[in-house]
Parts: structure tokens; C-alpha cells; sequence
């Protein structure tokens, strides 16, 4: 399930041509500069502090935490895929983390007597951001992500944030009609696109303000770099994103910036591979009694079936479900071969967790979330089955 977009000359980014391409070649291809003789594909990072400066400070590469050639490079090309067909008319601004553009974009957009609208599903670290919002003076209102819930509080909002699908429970909401119903309120609206990647959903195309993402997982997907970005429309919306990573130094390494914009041309095959086997590991969970509560946008099924399909191109590689107690969630990851018990989503490497053990998730003891990697399907599923079967065995 793909869809093409225009290509370039070479010359700017990738959508200011005339010739449609998939989403394959628009990775491999994504913010690559004009081919130069005797120079390399991609530049390696540029790694400086500061650059040769005379005269007036006008124009170019200045200072280090301002700006660097190769986060330039890495921001077209994020600009390319979250919105190929306009990307000359976005900007877009990489940050050290995930966690470090969502508060980039909430703290330059709010001020003291403020309404904000989060979901209350949504990544665990937002029990924290509410408690810092609220201590500045603003509203916070909650709202689950299904249902589109979140309608519900909007009156009178600055900002709705939106998490779809939402992690870990992988609830979706209808994107078009929030962003509607907010801008006609006016509110602003911001789309955390970490899960579905771009190449899953495109929220800048779905009318949002602002796409936010960590970068930290599927888009580089091999889980060694730390990495968040903010995509925009506005530039007047921009800049005030970009003052405040000015303000706060929330700026990736170069080396980090140049490993991320490398990783950018597996995305297609990566996310092709690991949503197939997330849809897999889905389809083989369906028929084990011990499973409750299976979630996988990608089920016809699955209650956020019909909305995703309306919005995503791609489902995910996160799947969710749930075990009879934690005893039993611990024996199955510890019997699990091919899949690592770790943290985070989205790498090559199938990786699952309990997620009860961090706290600031409502979800029971049991809750295992999935990320299914680049394994071979049947082996990965194989080793899925055979773990539930030898906790099974065990549990007591």
C-alpha cells in the first residue's frame, strides 16, 4: 500500500518535478544534495562549532547550536516525506530526541492562561509534561484518543495534541475531523507521528499544524540514535519552534543527524517488512484463548480499523495484547528467542515489554506491547507461539 509523489531535478527537494515516484525511491533519494563530481552521495556530518564568520552575520552556517549542514541535509529529506508533494513550502527542525520537539512545540505555543488538549492514552512521559504545564499557569484537559474523544474539551483551546495511533494502546482517532473542528475553534493542532512514520501518515495532509515525531524509532530503526523532529507549515509558527530550540540547545549531534538521514533509505523496506510481520504476529494471536484485548490497527477486525484505513498507508509495527497476570506476561518474555525484552519500538530487532513496569500507562499487569522487527515471518511467529506455549507450561 503505497502512494507516489513528484521527484525533483537534483536541485531542491525531492516534489518540485513532475515525475511520480513511490514511497521506496523518495526514501532512498530524500534530502540528498545536487550530485557534485568526486564528491560523496551523501557529505559526511560536519562536525563545527563555528564557521568562518567576516563581515556581518547575515546568511549561511554561523554558530553550532544554530544551525549545521548536516541537520540541512536531514530536515529536507524529513520535509520530502512528510509532505512530498509540498515539501518546498514546510519546514521542518530536528531536535536530540523525540521527547525534546513534542516540548518544543508546547512550550513555544503556550503561555500562562493557555487551554492545551492531550490525550490521556498516550506516551507515559505526559503525566510529567502536564505537571510542567501546569506549574506555567495552563489548562490542561484530557481525553481519550479513541472515540475522538478529545472534541469533547476542545472549547477554548490553544492547542490539541493528538497521538495516532495511540502508544500503547493503539487507539486512533479521525485526524481530518479533529483538525477541522479545532481550527474552527481556533486552536492549533499537532499530530505525534512517531508510530506511523510518514510513510504511514502524513498529519500535515490531514490538516494538522504541526507533524512531531521521534525519530528515535521506526524512521531510523536500528536503535542506536536519539533523534525528535517538528514539521510545519507556518513559518511564523516555525520560527518560534526554532527560537526555542535555540533558547534550550535541544540540538542533535551531527554524527546522530548524519546515522538518521543514512537510515532513511532502508524506511520503505524496513516498514514494509516489519508492518507485514506485525500483521502476522496479529493474525496468529487471534486464536489463543490466554490473548485478551488484541489491538492492531491493521485487523479488519480491530476497532480502529475502519478510521486508520480512511488515514494510514501503513499500520505500524506495534501490536498489543494482553496475558492473564504478570507472572504469566514475564515467563512468555523470557521464553520469547528471537525477540528482545527492551524498551522503545520500530527496530529491525523484534523487541517486547511489559509495559505496566514503568508506571503512567492504564493498562493491566499483564500488557505486553510488540514491536515487530525485519525477523523472517514464519520464524518470528514460530517463536511467538512457542513462548506462549512454554509459559504456559510453567505457569503456576
Amino acid at each position: 500500500m503505497t502512494e507516489s509523489g513528484p521527484i525533483g531535478d537534483g536541485t531542491g527537494p525531492i516534489g518540485d518535478g513532475a515525475v511520480r515516484i513511490g514511497d521506496g525511491t523518495r526514501a532512498v533519494r530524500a534530502g540528498l544534495p545536487e550530485p557534485v563530481k568526486h564528491e560523496p552521495t551523501l557529505p559526511g556530518p560536519v562536525f563545527a562549532a563555528h564557521f568562518h564568520l567576516p563581515g556581518d552575520p547575515t546568511g549561511g552556517y554561523a554558530y553550532g547550536r544554530d544551525d549545521n549542514p548536516t541537520w540541512t541535509h536531514l530536515e529536507r529529506a524529513i520535509g520530502e516525506l512528510e509532505a512530498p508533494d509540498s515539501a518546498a513550502d514546510v519546514e521542518t527542525l530536528v531536535f536530540g530526541s523525540g521527547m525534546a520537539a513534542i516540548s518544543a512545540v508546547l512550550f513555544s505555543q503556550l503561555r500562562a492562561g493557555d487551554a492545551v488538549v492531550l490525550p490521556d492514552d498516550g506516551y507515559q512521559v505526559f503525566p510529567l509534561v502536564r505537571e510542567q504545564l501546569t506549574s506555567y499557569g495552563i489548562e490542561v484537559r484530557t481525553a481519550p484518543t479513541g472515540g475522538d474523544a478529545q472534541l469533547d474539551v476542545l472549547d477554548g483551546a490553544k492547542l490539541l495534541w493528538i497521538e495516532t495511533p495511540s502508544n500503547p494502546g493503539l487507539d486512533v482517532c479521525d485526524v481530518r475531523r479533529l483538525a477541522h473542528a479545532a481550527h474552527a475553534r481556533g486552536a492549533l493542532v499537532a499530530v505525534d507521528n512517531t508510530l506511523a512514520t510518514p510513510l504511514g501518515q502524513r498529519p500535515l495532509e490531514l490538516g494538522a499544524d504541526f507533524a512531531v515525531a521521534s525519530g528515535t524509532k521506526m524512521l531510523t530503526g536500528h536503535g542506536d540514535i536519539l533523534l525528535g523532529y517538528v514539521v510545519c507549515r507556518d513559518a511564523e509558527l516555525t520560527a518560534s519552534v526554532r527560537n526555542w530550540r535555540k533558547i534550550v540547545g535541544a540540538i542533535p549531534g551531527p554524527m546522530e543527524a548524519w546515522l538518521a538521514h543514512r537510515s532513511l533509505a532502508t524506511l520503505q523496506l524496513r516498514a514494509d517488512r516489519q508492518n507485514a510481520n506485525a500483521l502476522a504476529i496479529a493474525e496468529a494471536l487471534r486464536d489463543r484463548a490466554e490473548v485478551s484485548g488484541l489491538r492492531y490497527p491493521g485487523l479488519p477486525d480491530d476497532p480502529s480499523y475502519k478510521v486508520a484505513s480512511q488515514q494510514m498507508r501503513r499500520f505500524g509495527c506495534v501490536v498489543s495484547f494482553t496475558l492473564p497476570t504478570r507472572t504469566r506476561a514475564e515467563r512468555f518474555l523470557e521464553a520469547l528467542h528471537l525477540v528482545d525484552d527492551a524498551t522503545s519500538f520500530g527496530g529491525v530487532r523484534s523487541t517486547a515489554e511489559r509495559r505496566r513496569r514503568w508506571g503512567g500507562d492504564a493498562v493491566s499487569e499483564g500488557f505486553i506491547r510488540f514491536s515487530a522487527g525485519a525477523e523472517d515471518p514464519a520464524d518470528l511467529v514460530a517463536d511467538v507461539l512457542r513462548a506462549l506455549d512454554e509459559s504456559a507450561e510453567t505457569a503456576g
